[in-house]
């Protein structure tokens, strides 16, 4: 157990104390693919905020048509205010064309859509639907610095589970990138990396803001959703209207390193995410060299994670470690186009208008499928909807990040 500061301001669960929040004024986001459909996580996360009772739920799915109805039955089942925000069908799409905001779509995109809706409330929470340990502390935890004043919270908590230690892509790709770029800075290193370094679990999901902050954020349309996040934290809230809380014990799922949803794949989104936060902040990034710079900053972080590993009688394995990283290093370019949407304040779209289309659109699916079989609309389903959700542009099927 510790309690040292960091250059945001650092809460620490130093006890069970669940603290007062401002829960009834807040919007709390829970991003959903059609692989939540009963599952026990994504049924204890929505159970668990029934006891909270923030002023609203929005939950952005990610499904195919004739898996969306049966889905917003059963998240209607549950005891809480939740608007399903349907981010597949077709007026939808066409509304977003018509003001030139398609494109690819994964989470980001989501949780963007839904971002606009929760605008009305004064806070906004944002979280993910796999985790395993739920609590109804996290929301209070996520919450309570906005009510003290700051108008950005970050969540944080260590990711050791059977035995191991995970969170990789944080460990082994984003934390010595932003090392190796503070390296390569001459003289003092810039506040954006300063910023980037002090966060402890960079890439964790779990975030919360003021409304108004929120209404100034351009959001990542995929996998760098959350590094995106804090880079346009940093250029609206910075240091003194930043904090991070301690989320505890907090498990979830796994992703492989290789396949086409893997961190692999994921690393190369983080990456340019990374890099282009920090261009936006007015670093000159000196990419020459940059791939090997990266490679010996991992290198000595895996040499303490093999320590801290032994130390804790945990399990690891340095050898696949130093391949994840050979990995990762081929994903450090110069980010390409910027395609990240753009801050609601700025919106060529209203949130009432993706509000509508999308009602129209899961409305519509429901009415086909009223006829035929629809599963339990009561929370507690246990068996998965299935299926998948290909369409144009879609670029990854789950939600976490690593």
């Amino acid at each position: 157990m510790e309690y040292v500061q960091e250059r945001v301001t650092t809460l620490h669960a130093l006890t069970d104390h669940r603290p007062d929040a401002p829960t009834d004024r807040a919007a709390v986001v829970v991003p959903m693919t059609e692989r939540e459909y009963g599952t026990l996580a994504a049924e204890r996360v929505l159970s668990t905020l029934e006891t909270v009772d923030p002023a609203r739920v929005i939950v952005p799915l990610r499904a195919s048509a004739d898996r969306a109805g049966p889905f917003a039955d059963w998240l209607d089942g549950f005891d809480l205010d939740v608007e399903t925000l349907w981010c597949d069908g077709p007026r939808l799409a066409s509304l977003l064309e018509a003001r030139g905001l398609d494109g690819d779509r994964g989470k980001g995109r989501d949780v963007w859509l839904a971002l606009g809706r929760a605008l009305d409330e004064e806070f906004v929470v944002v979280h993910d639907a796999d985790t395993k340990t739920y609590s109804p502390a996290f929301v209070n935890r996520l919450l309570f610095p906005l009510g003290r004043g700051y108008a950005f919270s970050k969540g944080y908590y260590a990711r050791v589970e059977d035995g191991s230690l995970y969170g990789r892509l944080f460990r082994l790709f984003f934390r010595p990138l932003v090392r190796a770029l503070g390296d390569a800075a001459p003289g003092r290193e810039p506040d954006v990396l300063r910023y980037l370094s002090a966060f402890r679990y960079a890439l964790a999901g779990e975030f919360a803001a003021t409304s108004d902050l929120v209404s100034r954020l351009r959001v990542q349309r995929g996998w760098g959703l959350e590094v995106g996040t804090l880079g346009e934290a940093f250029a609206h809230a910075g240091f003194a209207d930043s904090a991070q809380v301690d989320l505890g014990r907090y498990e979830h799922d796994h992703r492989s390193v290789d396949g086409p949803t893997g961190l692999a794949d994921m690393s190369r989104a983080v990456g340019a995410a990374t890099l282009r936060a920090v261009e936006d902040a007015g670093v000159d990034v000196d990419y020459d060299g940059l791939a090997e710079r990266y490679r010996e900053a991992a290198e000595s972080l895996t040499d303490g994670y093999a320590a801290d590993a032994a130390f804790n009688g945990l399990s690891y394995d340095a050898d696949d470690e130093r391949s994840q990283v050979a990995t990762y290093a081929e994903a450090l370019a110069a980010p390409g186009p910027d395609t990240r949407l753009p801050a609601w304040q700025d919106a060529p779209v209203d949130p009432d208008e993706v509000f509508e289309a999308a009602t129209a659109d899961l409305d519509a699916v429901r009415g086909e499928g009223a006829g035929g079989d629809r599963k339990d609309a009561g929370g507690g389903g246990t068996g998965a909807v299935g299926g998948s959700t290909a369409g144009k542009g879609q670029t990854e099927p789950a939600p976490r990040e690593d």
